[in-house]
C-alpha cells in the first residue's frame, strides 16, 4: 500500500464546512495493467501529518464530464457519417487528453435524416468502444461516448441563436418519435438529454414521454418566463441549458427561468464558464447563489483542437477568435475551450477552486443520476484516471494523477 497525504476533494456544498479537509488516501499497487488504484480515503485530523506523499492541500478529483459539447478536430456531431470514426476516435483521445473522462455528444437542431444518421454512428462508436475494452486489459485511453444531448429542435424561434430555422419543430410525440423511435433513453443508451423551450405548445407531452424514456429534459433557446419555467421543473425539467444564454436573465420585475431554478435549488444551472457567454461577475454570483446547481459545460464546437480563423459549420461560416465562435452575422454560436480551461477561469474570478473544480467533475454526472460523493467516486479509480489540481501563483493548473 502506498499513501498521499494532505489531499483535498472538490466540494460543492452551500456549507464551507469541511471544504478545506485534508485526506490520507491509500494506494492498491497489485494490478500492473491498472496502476495504482485509490483503495482508501480516510479523513485527517486538523493539526495531524501523516506518513506519505504529501500534496500539501492539492485537489484530487474525478476526471471531467461535459454535458454539452458539439464537436471537434473539424467534426460537427450532427454531420457524422460512419466514415468519421476513425476521426471520431481522435476526438475522443484528445478529450481525454484534455482531462475528459466522458461526454454527452450535442446534437444542434438539423434535419430528421442527419440526426438519426448521427445517433446511429455514435452507436457504432460506443459498441466499438465497449468491444475494445472488453478485448484488451489495457484499451487504448479516450473518452466515453454517454448517451447523446439533442439541444433541439423543439426552440423558441426568437430564442434560437445559431440554431438554423428551417430545422426547427414544433413539439409534438409524433415529431420527438420521428427523431428518435427506435434509440435508447438514458445516460448509457443512445440519447442522454434533450434541451427544448418548454412553453411551446404541446412541450408538455413531449416532456412527459422523454421522462418515461428515461431521458433528461433541459429548459433551453426557451422564452419561458418565471411561470411556465417552474411549471416545466414541476413537470420533470431537471436543468437549464447554457443559464442566461438564450433565455430571460436575472431582471428585477421579471426574474425569468433561472430565478425559479435557483428558487427551487434542484435544477442544474449549466453554465459556460469563458467570461464571453456570462460576465465573470455573473457566473460567480450564479455559484455563490446555488453552488449545489451550477454544471460546468464546454460547448464546444466543431473547431475545437483546431486553430482560430474561419471553419465551416454546416453551410456557414464560422470564426473562431481568442476560443470563442461567431456566425458571420456576429451572432455567438460557441467556444473551442476545453470543458477544465473553464474551471480555471471560474476559480479565478471566484477565489472557490473546490467549488469550480466540482462543477466540472462531479456535479456533471448528478445531473445524469450518478449521486455519488467526491469520495464515493475516487475510490476504486485508477489514480492515472483522476486529476491534481494545484494553486499556484498564475492560477489553478490540473495534471493526471500520479
Amino acid at each position: 500500500m502506498q499513501w498521499l497525504t494532505g489531499v483535498r476533494l472538490p466540494h460543492a456544498s452551500r456549507c464551507s464546512h469541511g471544504a478545506d479537509q485534508r485526506w490520507r488516501v491509500g494506494l492498491d499497487t497489485a494490478s500492473p495493467e491498472l496502476g495504482p488504484v485509490i483503495s482508501r480515503l480516510e479523513p485527517l485530523p486538523p493539526g495531524t501529518a501523516a506518513a506519505g506523499d504529501d500534496w500539501h492541500g492539492d485537489w484530487l478529483s474525478p476526471m471531467g464530464l461535459d454535458l454539452q459539447i458539439n464537436g471537434g478536430l473539424g467534426l460537427a456531431f450532427p454531420e457524422l457519417e460512419p466514415a468519421d470514426l476513425p476521426r471520431l476516435q481522435e476526438l475522443q483521445e484528445l478529450l481525454w487528453r484534455d482531462g475528459v473522462e466522458a461526454i454527452c455528444p450535442t446534437l444542434v437542431t438539423c434535419g430528421v435524416e442527419p440526426l438519426r444518421q448521427a445517433l446511429t454512428v455514435l452507436q457504432q462508436a460506443r459498441r466499438a468502444d465497449a468491444a475494445e475494452r472488453d478485448a484488451h486489459a489495457t484499451p487504448r485511453q479516450r473518452c466515453r461516448l454517454l448517451g447523446a444531448h439533442l439541444e433541439g429542435p423543439f426552440l423558441a424561434h426568437g430564442r434560437r441563436g445559431a440554431h438554423p430555422e428551417q430545422h426547427l419543430a414544433a413539439p409534438s410525440l409524433a415529431a420527438l418519435a420521428e427523431r428518435i423511435a427506435g434509440f435508447a433513453g438514458g445516460p448509457a443508451g443512445d440519447i442522454a438529454l434533450v434541451t427544448l423551450a418548454p412553453e411551446l405548445e404541446g412541450a408538455t407531452a413531449v416532456i412527459a414521454e422523454l421522462c418515461n424514456l428515461g431521458v433528461g429534459v433541459s429548459l433551453g433557446h426557451s422564452a419561458a418566463n418565471e411561470r411556465q419555467a417552474a411549471a416545466a421543473f414541476e413537470a420533470g425539467v431537471t436543468m437549464l441549458t447554457h443559464s442566461f444564454n438564450a433565455m430571460g436573465g436575472l431582471q428585477h420585475r421579471d426574474p425569468g427561468p433561472v430565478a425559479a431554478a435557483l428558487l427551487r435549488g434542484d435544477v442544474a444551472l449549466g453554465l459556460i464558464a469563458d467570461g464571453v457567454h456570462v460576465a465573470p461577475s455573473m457566473a460567480v454570483l450564479l455559484q455563490r447563489l446555488a453552488p449545489q446547481q451550477v454544471v460546468l459545460v464546454s460547448d464546444a464546437l466543431a473547431p475545437y483542437g483546431l486553430g482560430e480563423g474561419q471553419h465551416r459549420w454546416d453551410e456557414r461560416l464560422l470564426i473562431v477568435e481568442d476560443g470563442s465562435c461567431r456566425l458571420a452575422d456576429g451572432t455567438l454560436a460557441g467556444v473551442t475551450l476545453p470543458l477544465l480551461e473553464g474551471v480555471r477561469r471560474l476559480a479565478a474570478w471566484s477565489d472557490d477552486p473546490g467549488r469550480a473544480i466540482a462543477a466540472a467533475t462531479v456535479l456533471p454526472r448528478q445531473v445524469l443520476g450518478d449521486r455519488r460523493t467526491p469520495r464515493e467516486l475516487l475510490l476504486g479509480r485508477p489514480l492515472e484516471h483522476s486529476l491534481r489540481w494545484k494553486q499556484t501563483g498564475e492560477g489553478l493548473r490540473w495534471q493526471v494523477a500520479s
